[in-house]
């Protein structure tokens, strides 16, 4: 169902998109211009206007049933149950293990200068 939803919603945003493109310019940005006639009047609607309208209502109704279906299945999960798996702990004294605590520190130290001394990282002031 979720997948059936999901198409439609594509549909709905490529059709959108389309018609959108397909509309006249009524000119000018920010409601300047537009045509003549008094300031407070409205052009009729066009019937491409009002598909516009529709389609657009109807990409709101699929993303809010896309956003239900997520809600759904993420319920009773949480992203703290994924880090480790149910009983990997004997008990409760034991500490975390964390990923790459048994690599040898003293490998990921820079070699030793040519004098033999291990000089910070510190950059040169030239």
């Amino acid at each position: 169902m979720q997948n059936v939803v999901l198409i439609i919603h594509l549909l709905l945003a490529l059709g959108l998109i389309g018609v959108v493109l397909l509309q006249r310019n009524e000119g000018g940005g920010l409601g300047m211009g537009g045509g003549g006639g008094p300031a407070g009047s409205r052009p009729a609607t066009s019937p491409l206007a009002k598909f516009t309208w529709m389609l657009a209502g109807a990409f709101i109704v699929t993303s809010i049933t896309l956003t239900i279906f997520a809600a759904q299945n993420s319920a009773g999960s949480s992203i703290l149950d994924r880090l480790a798996p149910l009983g990997s702990q004997s008990s409760d004294d034991a500490a975390p293990t964390v990923p790459g605590a048994d690599l040898d520190m003293d490998s990921m130290l820079p070699p030793p200068s040519a004098d033999g001394s291990t000089a910070p990282l510190t950059p040169r002031a030239d």
